[in-house]
């Protein structure tokens, strides 16, 4: 069912999706916008089925065109300087939907499951990038603590190339994360500058939980006194990696380990 395309930039339905880029909007009324071609797929593969899709023909990019026919829900079309006014892209590609706000979900960790703990992240692009690493190396799932982290915004989404629906994705308080990692007995990997030992010399096999703070303040000695503090080595002036970068070079030494223990 496709509605009257909108041209007005005061129409109440361009006003309202102004207005949820904002977070407490947003959590107010239990949505998220989904924009771009490859996240709405991925959304919808994971069983979020958008309440109303907002098209514009003008902007499709060629994913875009792919994509728009197989995408379920209401359409409404917008011209394309309405569109464009409730995009958060320099170049969107005319998709743009609203869906219910995902339940959290927790991993399912088998015997050598990898898990990734952010504490205190709040920078989208690096929760996104970090998202979409730990699905490429099979992770079981990523644990969000602190409030700062909005894991829905649509910045991370955007990072994450969707990655955040495909993902078992929980935040959770403190208390309750370390609570669910000792009852999983998965293995505190916390990376940290100061740990004596480097990543690549850690045993990762195992059901470990990689533990990542912010780059400015670290994790807590709560979350540093981990059962296998790591670092990753720097050889040059810099004292500090950027986090998703850090979180890639660990995941991928557990993929590597995995690989050659299957051996």
């Amino acid at each position: 069912m496709t509605a009257p395309e909108i041209t007005s930039l005061h129409n109440p339905q361009v006003k309202r999706l102004v207005r949820l880029r904002s977070r407490r909007e947003r959590e107010r009324e239990g949505v998220i916008l989904v924009e771009g071609a490859r996240e709405l797929a991925r959304a919808v593969a994971a069983g979020l089925l958008p309440t109303t899709l907002y098209t514009c023909a003008a902007l499709y990019s060629p994913e875009a065109q792919a994509v728009v026919a197989t995408l379920p829900g209401p359409r409404v079309p917008l011209a394309r300087e309405a569109f464009e006014k409730v995009s958060g892209r320099e170049n969107p590609d005319g998709l743009l939907a609203l869906v219910p706000t995902p339940a959290p979900r927790l991993p399912e960790v088998g015997e050598a499951g990898v898990v990734v703990v952010l504490h205190g992240l709040e920078k989208p692009g690096n929760i996104g990038a970090i998202l979409r690493t730990a699905d490429a190396a099979g992770a079981a799932g990523v644990l969000v603590l602190g409030r700062g982290a909005d894991v829905y915004s649509p910045n991370v989404i955007r990072a994450s190339q969707g990655s955040v629906f495909t993902l078992p994705v929980a935040p959770l308080e403190e208390a309750a994360a370390l609570a669910w990692l000792a009852e999983h007995r998965l293995t505190r990997v916390a990376c940290t500058p100061d740990a004596p030992q480097v990543y690549w010399d850690a045993p990762l096999t195992g059901r470990v939980a990689l533990v990542l703070g912010a780059e400015h303040e670290g994790l807590p000695p709560a979350w540093r006194a981990a059962e296998m503090p790591v670092r990753v080595p720097m050889y040059g002036a810099a004292d500090s990696l950027n986090v998703a970068t850090a979180a890639a070079l660990v995941l991928y030494e557990c993929v590597r380990q995995r690989r050659v223990a299957s051996r």
